[in-house]
């Protein structure tokens, strides 16, 4: 189960923007409960005109100039780019245009094997290559030593980036990155790609809608990969270049659409997010990122075709290396059940593909709703990445923790560091230490819900308003609901049995549900069951028609009480890794025989979700959550049940002996432990 937070919206805030709009009251609930409190401010997010003046930059007058000189005199120019989706479409936009321009002009992007950035072997070969004008995108802002070293061998160099600068810039002839102290732009959340873009603009003495004509869907694509604020401009930018993309004349793109399944229909950021990035992204996963480069530059059809295919097979070898690198750390749960009681979850494998784990830790924090690290062993070196959310920050983790870290680097929501395989164990310390030290309560995974949905809300036209407030994305979530109180009626497969429809009723209104990577037999619901659903709502066309789509996030049986779950999770998890908790905690925590035995009783010889009990235990006199994961440990641990951690599930295991409970020494340290206390 997932934390919930229903926001509530202030009925003054709600009145002002449905009266000052024509917004639909939905969508003035959502932007009220979001912090809107009037028109103007709904004004100023929702509706942008235009791209600014690309010369309020910081620099950017004289790295347009520069680039324009180099192109007047022949200057060998090497585009500098980075392997992700906002790298690969920065080095396309800015390469081509220069190339249009009759620039003389070339593009590196390092291979992952490479490393993120620029590097010495790297400068040195541009230099014997005869490069006399390095330009970087989406990368630069903090290459100290790179840029001296360009410097020396007397060459230009000429940065654009979007990453957060270092309080010492490099020594380059020019900055272009908003970020900056000095920078007056009105705007500053670009991505690299559009970075780049305005870079272009400049170049053409400031005019957009050539440039945005031109590379507009390359940005917008860039854009919705990077996961940065979609707000201002990149709102703008977005909508616009989601408009060039669904009539684009690029053979590599609707080349990509078609494999991806996306030609012909109504293109949103969350189908380009799941659509189009993971394939590009995949170019350099398990390839080369030229690839990419080479697909979005073809004019051929037959060779786009070609290349998009083996994007797409990238993307289909990326997600078998992801499950492949799942399925062993699910091996390691079994062996070492307590790694899953850990403050942040940290796992390290043998040549897992250095270019998925950072997706398989995302999908580890996202299933067991802690910061997940996972490490990949090559020989003597280790690469690790780190996903969190909440308050708990990655780079803050990683900083704390730099003494056992050859390289690291990253943000609050994510990280990538270097190390000696021989300090996995010191860094794993460290790491705990830092958490319980910075965090003694850790933050829990929450998912934002914008309100309720009521029968008479779930209306064609009601949730087709919602399309004012598209595109949606980071800053701008995709808006989630809950329906309260539905009764569950039946779940059928869907895809030969991967996804699940749910059907329920709502307030006498039959509805279906999507319920993506879940197989119905793995919904832990009966007929007749009373449940809340967090859902995000859509409409889609079917046979000409317009229909309603629902598609859950969550689930639950009504009446669950949030915050007594989630506490004794809290204080479980304390339990389990040894830490001193209070004797009042303790009294609650722990299990005697009677309480024991009403929770053996309800377990069954076939597998039962472990919430899926407690939702059936949770109106027991005093049966809890942390007891009775701390019973199903003991029962575990006595032969008894076998318990699933990895997929949270239990069942009885049949016995012809009588068991004494007594002999637990997980039940004999919790009672030390309680002793020791009074």
């Amino acid at each position: 189960m997932k934390k919930w937070h229903i926001r509530k919206p202030p009925e003054q805030a709600v009145q002002n923007i449905k009266r000052g709009s024509d917004l639909s009251l939905l969508c003035a609930r959502i932007l009220a409960g979001r912090g809107f409190e009037a028109v103007q401010q709904v004004a100023n997010f929702l509706q942008c005109d235009g791209l600014s003046d690309p010369f309020l930059a910081a620099d950017m007058e004289v790295a347009a100039e520069l680039l324009n000189r180099a192109i007047d005199k022949g200057t060998r120019i090497c585009i500098y780019g980075d392997y992700d989706c906002d790298g690969i479409m920065a080095t396309v936009i800015l390469y081509s245009y220069l190339q249009q321009m009759g620039g003389d002009v070339s593009y590196r992007i390092p291979e992952r094997t490479e490393g993120y950035g620029l590097n010495e072997n790297a400068i040195r070969e541009m230099h014997e290559n005869g490069i006399q004008l390095i330009v970087t995108v989406d990368n630069g802002i903090t290459a100290i030593e790179e840029s001296n070293l360009i410097q020396s061998l007397g060459m230009t160099l000429v940065i654009t980036d979007h990453h957060q600068p270092l309080s010492d810039l490099p020594k380059a002839a020019a900055i272009v990155d908003l970020h900056r102290t000095d920078d007056e732009s009105p705007y500053r959340n670009f991505c690299g790609a559009g970075v780049a873009l305005k870079l272009t603009a400049a170049m053409e003495g400031g005019e957009t809608s050539m440039v945005l004509e031109q590379f507009g869907e390359l940005a917008a694509i860039a854009t919705i990969a990077d996961v940065v604020e979609l707000s201002g401009e990149n709102r703008y930018l977005v909508q616009t270049g989601l408009q060039f993309l669904a009539n684009t004349e690029r053979p590599g793109l609707l080349a990509l659409m078609e494999q991806s399944g996306l030609l012909g229909k109504a293109l949103t950021a969350t189908s380009v997010a799941f659509g189009l990035a993971p394939r590009i992204n995949a170019s350099s996963r398990f390839g080369s990122p030229t690839t990419a480069v080479q697909l979005l530059l073809s004019e051929d059809s037959e060779e786009a075709t070609t290349l998009a295919q083996e994007l797409d097979q990238r993307n289909t070898a990326r997600k078998t290396e992801e499950e492949k690198i799942l399925k062993q750390i699910q091996a390691q749960v079994w062996e070492h059940p307590e790694y899953l009681q850990s403050r942040v979850l940290l796992f390290a494998g043998r040549n897992w593909h250095h270019g998925v784990i950072g997706i398989a830790a995302a999908r580890l924090e996202e299933r067991f709703g802690k910061p997940a690290i996972l490490i990949t062993v090559e020989e003597d070196i280790a690469r690790g990445s780190m996903r969190s959310f909440g308050e708990f920050s990655a780079f803050r983790c990683l900083d704390s923790c730099s003494k056992y870290l050859t390289k690291y680097g990253g943000h609050p929501g994510a990280g990538g560091f270097s190390l000696e395989s021989k300090q996995i164990d010191g860094f794993r310390s460290a790491v705990e230490e830092y958490a319980r030290e910075m965090h003694p309560i850790m933050p829990i995974f929450t998912l934002e819900a914008d309100g309720m949905l009521y029968p008479k809300d779930l209306t064609i036209e009601n949730i087709s308003s919602l399309s004012v407030l598209t595109p949606f994305g980071e800053g701008n979530e995709t808006p989630r609901f809950v329906l309260s109180h539905a009764i569950f009626a039946d779940a059928l497969p869907l895809s030969r049995g991967k996804h699940t429809k749910i059907r329920v009723t709502y307030g006498g209104m039959a509805l279906d549900l999507l319920l993506f990577r879940v197989r119905p037999e793995e919904v832990f619901l009966k007929k007749g069951d009373i449940c809340d659903f967090l859902i995000t709502a859509e409409t889609s066309q079917y046979m000409g028609k317009s229909k309603l789509s629902l598609m859950v996030q969550d689930y639950r049986k009504s009446g669950c009480p949030q915050a007594k779950y989630f506490s004794a999770l809290q204080t479980y998890d304390q339990l389990c890794r040894g830490e001193a908790v209070s004797k009042a905690y303790l009294q609650a925590a722990i299990p005697n025989r009677e309480q024991m035995v009403q929770i053996y009783q309800q377990v069954p010889t076939k597998e039962i979700a472990i919430d899926e009990l407690y939702y059936n235990l949770m109106h027991f006199p005093k049966i809890n959550l942390c007891r009775l994961r701390l019973s199903l440990d003991i029962f575990d641990e006595l032969g008894l049940m076998q318990c699933d951690r990895w997929n949270d599930t239990v069942h009885r295991i049949q016995v012809n002996q009588k068991i004494d409970l007594s002999q637990s020494k997980i039940l004999q340290k919790l009672l030390a432990q309680k002793e020791s206390v009074s």
